[in-house]
Protein backbone atom coordinates (compact mmCIF):
# COMPACT_ATOMS: atom_id res chain seq x y z
CA UNK A 1 0.00 0.00 0.00
CA UNK A 2 1.66 3.38 -1.32
CA UNK A 3 0.05 5.54 1.71
CA UNK A 4 1.77 4.98 4.69
CA UNK A 5 5.27 5.09 2.87
CA UNK A 6 4.69 7.87 0.91
CA UNK A 7 3.64 9.66 4.26
CA UNK A 8 6.53 9.03 5.85
CA UNK A 9 8.69 9.95 3.32
CA UNK A 10 6.98 13.17 2.89
CA UNK A 11 7.64 13.74 6.19
CA UNK A 12 11.34 12.57 6.19
CA UNK A 13 11.73 15.27 3.65
CA UNK A 14 10.02 17.75 5.83
CA UNK A 15 12.72 17.11 8.17
CA UNK A 16 15.45 17.40 5.80
CA UNK A 17 14.44 20.22 4.31
CA UNK A 18 14.64 22.46 7.70
CA UNK A 19 18.14 21.25 8.06
CA UNK A 20 18.45 22.57 4.80
CA UNK A 21 18.41 25.60 6.07
CA UNK A 22 21.61 27.19 6.16
CA UNK A 23 23.01 31.13 6.52
CA UNK A 24 23.34 31.67 3.15
CA UNK A 25 20.90 31.41 0.56
CA UNK A 26 23.19 29.92 -1.95
CA UNK A 27 23.78 27.11 0.07
CA UNK A 28 20.09 26.62 0.78
CA UNK A 29 19.19 26.25 -3.44
CA UNK A 30 21.82 23.84 -3.92
CA UNK A 31 20.46 21.80 -1.12
CA UNK A 32 17.22 21.77 -1.64
CA UNK A 33 17.51 21.78 -5.42
CA UNK A 34 19.25 17.91 -4.47
CA UNK A 35 16.24 17.30 -2.72
CA UNK A 36 13.80 18.14 -4.83
CA UNK A 37 15.41 16.48 -8.41
CA UNK A 38 17.33 13.54 -6.55
CA UNK A 39 16.63 12.18 -3.17
CA UNK A 40 13.78 10.13 -3.63
CA UNK A 41 15.80 8.35 -6.17
CA UNK A 42 19.00 8.14 -4.31
CA UNK A 43 20.56 4.49 -2.97
CA UNK A 44 20.98 4.88 0.97
CA UNK A 45 24.96 5.56 0.33
CA UNK A 46 24.63 8.65 -1.28
CA UNK A 47 21.38 9.49 1.08
CA UNK A 48 24.35 8.63 4.16
CA UNK A 49 26.80 11.19 2.53
CA UNK A 50 24.16 13.55 2.05
CA UNK A 51 23.30 14.02 5.38
CA UNK A 52 27.38 13.97 6.10
CA UNK A 53 27.06 17.15 4.44
CA UNK A 54 24.76 18.51 6.54
CA UNK A 55 26.46 17.93 9.33
CA UNK A 56 28.76 20.24 7.65
CA UNK A 57 29.72 23.74 8.76
CA UNK A 58 28.53 26.27 6.23
CA UNK A 59 31.74 27.93 5.90
CA UNK A 60 33.22 24.80 4.75
CA UNK A 61 30.24 23.86 2.59
CA UNK A 62 31.10 27.26 0.89
CA UNK A 63 34.43 26.50 0.14
CA UNK A 64 33.81 22.99 -1.30
CA UNK A 65 30.92 24.22 -3.30
CA UNK A 66 32.84 27.27 -4.65
CA UNK A 67 35.53 24.78 -5.62
CA UNK A 68 37.89 26.72 -2.70
CA UNK A 69 38.43 23.67 -1.21
CA UNK A 70 38.28 19.93 -1.88
CA UNK A 71 36.41 17.92 0.84
CA UNK A 72 38.65 15.21 2.58
CA UNK A 73 36.34 12.64 1.51
CA UNK A 74 36.40 11.48 -2.00
CA UNK A 75 32.70 10.49 -1.40
CA UNK A 76 31.81 14.13 -0.42
CA UNK A 77 33.52 15.72 -2.67
CA UNK A 78 31.74 13.49 -5.09
CA UNK A 79 28.14 14.27 -4.17
CA UNK A 80 29.49 18.42 -3.70
CA UNK A 81 30.23 17.58 -7.57
CA UNK A 82 27.43 16.06 -8.41
CA UNK A 83 24.57 18.77 -6.98
CA UNK A 84 27.22 21.57 -8.27
CA UNK A 85 25.91 20.35 -11.91
CA UNK A 86 22.25 19.90 -11.05
CA UNK A 87 20.50 22.06 -13.56
CA UNK A 88 18.45 25.11 -11.26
Amino acid sequence: MAGTGDAADDAELRRLRWRCRRGMRELDRLFERYLDTQWRKSPTAERAVFLRLLDTEDDKLWHWFMGHETAPDASLQALVDRIRTLPP
